[in-house]
């Protein structure tokens, strides 16, 4: 059965890069010897893989590769570190800019996603309103 992987991987210049693939050691060689020289990493080797998860569905893989991407610096770290319970707390607002247009909002949609790691499932939920 095809795995697809979502990967992080650690730049020399400390950033992070999130891409998915369905081979993670041939991807991290050519992230490593610089195959793509327009590719975000070719100027920030060498790079170190600090995060792989695998998904059964490419749909779920790449669903997962948005949302990390979209992420802040200390929630990657999070899952680098294997700490899943605490994106709750990074993703709560702490400078008071988030009104309550979502708790007043007539219509939202919802979409879910369900993370297998290490013997763990964890359930990532964001909400965004139609009024947005």
């Amino acid at each position: 059965m095809k795995q697809y992987h979502v990967y992080i991987l650690k730049c020399s210049d400390k950033s992070y890069y999130t891409g998915v693939t369905n081979d993670v050691e041939r991807r991290l060689h050519e992230h490593q010897t610089g195959v793509n020289q327009t590719a975000y990493t070719h100027n920030r080797r060498p790079v170190e893989l600090v995060f792989s998860e695998y998904f059964l569905d490419i749909n779920q893989a790449i669903a997962f590769e948005k949302q990390v991407k979209g992420w802040s610096r200390k929630k990657k770290e999070a899952i680098i570190e294997d700490n899943w319970d605490n994106l709750k707390e990074l993703s709560a607002c702490k400078n008071g800019s988030a009104s309550n247009q979502h708790e007043n909002a007539s219509t939202s949609s919802s979409t879910s996603l369900r993370v297998t790691t290490k013997n763990k499932v964890t359930s990532l939920h964001n909400t965004k309103s139609d009024e947005e």
